[in-house]
């Protein structure tokens, strides 16, 4: 109480500067280094093939075990979280990603491999609902913009993992693994700080959920919740499905279409990603700003055009199209997860558990099947087929327009 005393003394504007903006750059920065850390593990792939005579059914073994501790109980942590809070789970969550990095730097055989890539997904599975919850508390009522600054922490994560790969564990072996143990173990100091704040401010879960049953909103039924919520799952399937194509494709698409070198390939991806955590912090503004349904519309019906036309550029356009592709898909996320969370008031954790899980499991089966469909036709193929999924967006017309009835508050 003594916490929330101190922050009542404070202006409005003071709190959202001093406390609130520092959490969510706190948040932001420990997802960095939580996505970078599991950006690692595809990142070394050819030298655990290559180390222990891995077949390629192996490898696949690997993602399987990490999506799968990363994706399935997310939910589950989320619904746990939701009914009982627990402030210093994030710290938790990173020493089990600690314990994943330090086993996978030691190795010897293939079942340590997959315990060590669990143990990694464990600790996503803990840091993403309980991270964006955190991100919830500290928004001030801007939960979108809240949302992208959390998630552009975790898109520049995703691009730095394999850069640092590439400098650090390519050139010294997998024993060099364990110096990442470091990133980690940074990680769970600024998250126990963090976790400190949570625990202090408690009340902010408790008078958020209060006021928003105050909130002059229309009444929607269940069906429609579940409707709705089939909808967003729905765009999720078609963002994650396009981001896995691009991600794990794009530099064999430009190298067998252009002849790129692997190096100028790579140099396109980058333009790519950065472009993707760009559109995060867009996306979440501009959310709060004009409503979150007209910005989901935008973003997965908007980027069509471009998908379409990327098959059949040549390389200049090629560029430019998966520039505006990544600003304007990547805005989707963060407002998708708050739109959800507003939908389902009161299980915050849940709804983030939900959808961070299945974004995770739709990226790691959309590889695979991706993987498969390029085997038995092309990598050109598989761009033309996925240039489509934006179209799912017309799904968004069958949202109910809560913007109408909830005003952007503050906590």
């Amino acid at each position: 109480m003594e916490t929330q005393s101190r922050t009542n003394g404070l202006s409005g504007n003071e709190v959202a500067e001093n406390t609130v903006f520092a959490v969510l750059v706190a948040i932001s920065f420990s997802h960095m280094l939580n996505d970078t850390i599991q950006s690692l593990i595809p990142a070394i792939y050819p030298i655990l093939k290559k180390s222990f005579q891995l077949s390629f059914t192996q490898v696949g073994l690997i993602t399987l075990t990490f999506q799968l501790t990363a994706s399935l109980l997310q939910p589950f942590v989320g619904l746990y979280t939701d009914h009982r809070p627990k402030p210093y789970s994030l710290a938790i969550g990173m020493g089990l990603t600690l314990f994943g990095l330090l086993l996978l730097s030691i190795s010897s055989n293939f079942p340590m491999i997959l315990c060590s890539a669990g143990l990694v997904g464990m600790g996503s599975s803990i840091f993403h609902p309980e991270a964006s919850r955190l991100a919830r508390m500290a928004s001030g009522g801007r939960h979108g913009f809240a949302q992208s600054i959390f998630q552009v922490g975790g898109n520049a994560g995703t691009s730095l993992g394999p850069l640092l790969a590439a400098l650090i564990i390519v050139p010294r072996g997998q024993s060099s693994i364990g110096w990442f143990s470091l990133v980690a173990l940074v990680a769970i100091i600024l998250l126990a700080n963090v976790g400190g704040w949570y625990k202090r401010n408690l009340f902010r879960i408790q008078s958020g959920s209060h006021a928003k049953g105050k909130i002059g909103r229309a009444v929607i039924s269940s069906k429609k919740v579940v409707l709705a919520l089939a909808v967003l799952i729905s765009l999720i399937f078609s963002k994650f499905f396009y981001l896995s194509c691009m991600t794990s494709y794009f530099t064999f698409y430009l190298i067998g279409k252009f002849h790129l070198s692997v190096q100028s390939a790579q140099m396109h991806l980058f333009l790519f990603l950065f472009s993707v955590a760009a559109g995060t912090v867009v996306g979440g503004h501009l959310g709060d700003r004009f409503g979150r349904k007209y910005v989901i519309w935008a973003s997965i019906l908007g980027v069509a055009p471009f998908t379409l036309l990327l098959p059949y550029a040549d390389l200049f356009w090629t560029g430019v199209l998966t520039v505006f592709i990544g600003l304007i898909l990547a805005s989707a996320f963060s407002t998708i997860l708050v739109y959800a969370q507003e939908l389902v008031p009161g299980k915050v954790g849940t709804i983030a558990g939900l959808f961070f899980g299945f974004a995770f499991g739709m990226g790691g089966i959309g590889s695979a099947a991706l993987g498969w469909l390029a085997d038995q036709t092309s990598i050109d193929y598989v761009f033309r087929v996925c240039s489509f999924l934006p179209l799912i967006g017309l799904l968004t017309g069958f949202l109910p327009d809560l913007d109408r009835g909830v005003a952007v508050r503050k906590f």
